[in-house]
């Protein structure tokens, strides 16, 4: 971790020579961001679980050149794929610092609307309604993808392929995924609104007959007598959405389904439908959500799907409800409320989580 942090270190104190004193300014911005939660979780039967937790982010991105830019970020947490929160509680003791993202992204005048991109790197999909139905938000694959978008005057057309690295090992098969989007975005007349939409295909090599990958925890997926994964996960998705205003009031809905079309699973699928009602932008100003999902046990891969909607995994059902509201130009306070149902495969039924968010970025 030490050599990670003094790292990326070494490459903010070199920045200005690789892309010229005069022009630091102007060819790298640096960005952060600190949230700080208190979390009430209640699981049926168990007593009530208070904590606080902080999740701290900076991240830097330069542009060295026209057709090149690079981004590195630092965060808070630990390994969890999942998730940048550090809970505090811990006799005080120091809180690490990992390796958030480190990647290149490419693009030329030549090829307008095409990015490469590669390294360790932001989400590159598309989720329609920041659905975490199948990716949670705060998950960032390693591998390269190739990103393309182009536009008229009332539709944006946009594509997605990429290939990343799940689990190398060495001395057997590596586990992968390859990932491949399309969809589009169509504008109404006099800024009025959009309605888009599109699908995507999800396809992981060698992850049935294995052990599970992070935290010995399926989250939700099926094993077999040998706590392996008993399923492979070939994943479909299709997802719509629509915006529009109501005066200067801007609502969205949104809709999102996924499907295992791996040989064999049963429990294998997975929706959600949802409306954001308003906008955090001018101090003053709110947001409304509501969310209603339902994900069989093996309808995506769950290590890396929602984190907090029944505390992370599949196999569930229910609500999400979340207010926001603009406090000052660089703070927002958000409420959050889950209220999830458990299958019968799980000891404790009923999941609730509250969290309550203080958000400050620059």
């Amino acid at each position: 971790m030490k050599k990670g942090i003094i790292w990326v270190g070494l490459v903010i104190m070199l920045l200005p020579g690789i892309v010229g004193a005069a022009d630091w300014t102007e060819k790298v911005k640096v960005k952060g961001d600190l949230r700080y939660r208190h979390e009430m979780i209640k699981v049926e039967g168990n007593d009530a679980r208070n904590r606080h937790r902080i999740r701290a982010r900076i991240g830097i991105e330069a542009n060295p050149a026209d057709s090149i830019k690079l981004g590195f970020q630092l965060a808070s947490g630990s390994d969890d794929p999942v998730s940048r929160n550090q809970t505090l509680g811990d006799t005080f003791t120091a809180k690490g610092i990992w390796l958030d993202l480190a990647y290149v992204d490419l693009h030329t005048d030549q090829a307008p609307g095409l990015n490469i991109i590669a390294g360790k790197m932001k989400n590159p999909f598309h989720k329609v309604g920041s659905s975490e139905l199948i990716w949670d938000s705060d998950f960032n694959p390693e591998g390269g993808v190739l990103k393309y978008v182009t536009s008229n005057d009332r539709a944006e057309f946009f594509a997605n392929v990429g290939g990343f690295w799940v689990e190398e090992r060495g001395s057997d098969c590596d586990t992968w995924l390859f990932g491949g989007q399309a969809g589009v975005d169509i504008a109404f007349a006099e800024d009025k609104g959009n309605i888009g939409g599109g699908f995507s295909y999800y396809g992981y090599g060698n992850i049935k007959g294995y052990g599970t990958f992070y935290d010995d925890d399926s989250f939700g997926n099926t094993l077999d007598e040998g706590d392996n994964y008993m399923y492979d996960y070939q994943i479909i998705e299709f997802f719509a959405e629509l915006g529009f205003k109501v005066e200067d009031f801007p609502l969205q809905f949104f809709f999102d389904y996924v499907k295992n079309v791996a040989e064999n699973v049963e429990e294998d699928q997975g929706w959600l439908v949802g409306g954001k009602f308003g906008k955090t932008k001018d101090p003053g100003s709110i947001a409304f959500r509501y969310i209603y999902r339902e994900i069989e046990a093996d309808a995506v891969f769950a290590t890396f799907n929602d984190s907090d909607f029944n505390g992370g995994g599949t196999d569930c059902k229910g609500s999400e409800f979340g207010f926001d509201v603009q406090v000052a130009k660089a703070w927002t306070a958000s409420m959050t409320y889950f209220l999830n149902e458990r299958s019968a495969n799980y000891d404790t039924p009923n999941f609730n989580r509250l969290q309550l968010d203080a958000a400050f970025k620059f």
